[in-house]
């Protein structure tokens, strides 16, 4: 018997409208959207739904992907479709707590809203973040380290995505110095991201000591499934683990290619993505072609998951 995966994506595939056929559909999704609005404070429906730009703030953007990603895993648990462990990119693994039942959902919404407002007002002036193609990991540590001692700068590999892609974060000076050093090395291209701030990355570790402050009072669950940290690749399976592992999330690197792998090694063959957009489905192809993998973000793609 293979193993149930479901996904969470992080930051960037967030569009208006996401979710909206779930909350005009299903009471329990509605439940979700109101349950966040609560636990923020903000219009999270509103937010999701209507023409603003506020969703592609990291302050709003985290809390609207976490509800729409809940909202959606709300839709499936109700067909009586679990996972049997759970995986998430970054905000992501927000998504794969509440699946896992690590914390409650509106304990999640509470931290997510935080942790976005964190990670915005640390984002310091003169931070970027670039996605390297076609150069292995290896070769990209090495730039980054030779870069990081020759300059005093600060630039390290943020995400390891899949084969063929890793993204590097940090001073913008030192990225675009790593840029060029990660060309002559053979990157076929190396592309400037549009993003709010230099994300996992050392630059943001007083993000992460303020979010295990507000971690401190929210109660983790004696038991709940498996699920794997971005920053070790690794199962997360006791309560203890889990908030020193998020606090270090927000400026470590995210081991996503890792996490994949050592899934697919423990047999994991059927992985769901859960949210917005197909970015983790994109990723999933260059890791591996072998296994089965859904994506879930529209009501279409729940009927026929559901149906399959």
């Amino acid at each position: 018997m293979g193993k149930l995966v479901f996904m969470f994506p992080g930051q960037g595939s967030q569009y208006i409208g996401m979710g909206k056929e779930f909350y005009d559909a299903m009471p329990v999704c509605k439940e979700v959207y109101d349950l966040a609005s609560e636990a923020s404070g903000l219009d999270v429906a509103k937010l999701c739904f209507e023409e603003n730009e506020q969703i592609h703030i990291t302050e709003y953007t985290q809390i609207a992907m976490l509800a729409t990603e809940a909202a959606i895993y709300a839709a499936l648990k109700e067909q009586g479709i679990t996972p049997d462990v759970t995986a998430g990119l970054s905000l992501g693994e927000y998504g794969a707590l509440i699946a896992s039942g690590v914390m409650s959902m509106k304990d999640a919404f509470a931290v997510i809203r935080k942790r976005g407002i964190y990670m915005q007002n640390a984002v310091p002036t003169g931070g970027a973040m670039s996605a390297v193609l076609g150069l292995d990991a290896a070769a990209i540590e090495g730039v980054c380290e030779e870069i990081c001692k020759t300059t005093g700068g600060m630039v390290s590999i943020a995400n390891y995505n899949c084969p063929g892609q890793i993204v590097i974060t940090g001073e913008q000076a030192a990225v675009e110095q790593a840029s060029a050093a990660l060309k002559e090395s053979g990157a076929k291209r190396v592309i400037p991201l549009k993003v709010s701030g230099p994300f996992h990355s050392k630059m943001l570790a007083s993000a992460g000591e303020q979010l295990a402050e507000a971690l401190e009072d929210i109660p983790i669950a004696d038991s709940f499934l498996p699920y794997l940290s971005n920053v070790t690749a690794d199962y997360v399976t006791k309560a203890e683990e889990v908030k020193p592992l998020l606090t270090q999330q927000v400026a470590s690197s995210v081991r996503w290619q890792q996490t994949i792998e050592r899934l697919i090694t423990d047999g994991a063959d059927i992985f769901v993505e859960i949210g917005p957009g197909k970015t983790l489905f994109g990723f999933m192809r260059k890791i591996d072609r072998g296994v089965t993998v859904y994506n879930v973000d529209k009501m279409e793609d729940f009927n026929a998951y559901v149906n399959r």
